[in-house]
């Protein structure tokens, strides 16, 4: 999947991240970072990846607590796993590859890191495209029953430990399946299957994934109210993209929510469900082209 983009680990604050770069590094257009979301790795991003770095940099992070990234203990309100604490590994990565200004291409967890990292760093975030979320805050104040039985998995991992890491940790294979698998899965490539199988079997795994989502549910939504009555709004150009057969776009208004919560927002609904890097790539890459070319 990935001929012509080399591996590389950095380390910020004693925590391991796995990362990918290729393309151009003298293209002239700024570099894009491609961040994934839950229960996948940057797998997800392989039919879309090899093009885009036809035309600029592009570098791929696993986020710390999925893929080949390291898994550190959540510690306290699972602090670790704030999408704060998360917009700091982006940065640390951007940084050590000298990109101190950098576009952002996300999905599901990995979308609401850059949320995060355009409100905390917007000095490094020229402009983002998040693909199938609406703003954490947002979808728990607007969670309805609806919602909540087809996004069970939010409150299920969000339970007191040891419950989802024991009942995960006992077929995590099983947990990818039928997490994943409900939503469809016949676009799904085998290699990229295979990554996720590979890295939800990984010890560890279980227990950073309940620290994310534990967080989103905790010190994520307190540092989204401090913003909010701060009145502070998302400044960079930002593309939101979801899938019109997808939960978000079913349950929510994802564009009105976005206006919220943004200053110069755009977006559609795509023929797609919530994968659309891999069930749509090709309206992900025109619209990447019509979006982050306009930084040039």
């Amino acid at each position: 999947m990935w001929a012509g983009f080399q591996s590389l680990t950095i380390q910020r604050d004693g925590v391991t991240l796995f990362a990918r770069q290729g393309g151009p590094s003298d293209s002239g257009r700024p570099p894009l970072l491609l961040l994934h979301g839950h229960p996948q790795t940057m797998a997800m991003w392989h039919r879309v990846a090899p093009v885009l770095a036809q035309t600029r940099r592009v570098v791929l992070m696993d986020l710390r607590g999925y893929g080949d990234s390291a898994r550190p203990p959540a510690g306290e309100a699972s602090a670790a796993y704030a999408k704060r604490e998360m917009a700091l590994d982006a940065t640390a990565l951007m940084q050590s590859l000298g990109h101190e200004r950098f576009a952002v291409l996300a999905h599901d967890r990995g979308a609401r890191v850059a949320h995060r990292l355009a409100l905390d760093h917007p000095q490094a975030v020229t402009r983002l495209m998040l693909l199938d979320i609406a703003p954490t805050l947002a979808m728990y104040e607007g969670t309805t029953e609806a919602f909540a039985r087809a996004y069970w998995h939010w409150f299920f991992l969000i339970q007191p430990a040891p419950l989802p890491e024991r009942l995960i940790e006992a077929d995590p294979l099983a947990y990818l399946r039928d997490g994943m698998g409900r939503r469809g899965g016949a676009f799904f490539a085998p290699e990229a299957w295979a990554a996720y199988e590979r890295c939800i079997a990984r010890p560890g795994t279980a227990a950073a994934i309940c620290g994310d989502y534990r967080a989103s549910a905790g010190i994520d939504l307190d540092h989204d109210r401090a913003d909010r009555d701060a009145g502070r709004r998302v400044t960079q150009p930002l593309r939101v993209l979801w899938g019109a057969q997808g939960v978000v776009g079913r349950c929510f208004e994802p564009l009105t929510l976005w206006q919220a919560a943004a200053v110069n927002v755009s977006g559609r609904a795509v023929s797609s469900g919530h994968y659309l890097a891999e069930e749509a790539p090709e309206v992900v890459l025109a619209e990447a082209a019509a979006f982050f070319d306009k930084d040039e």
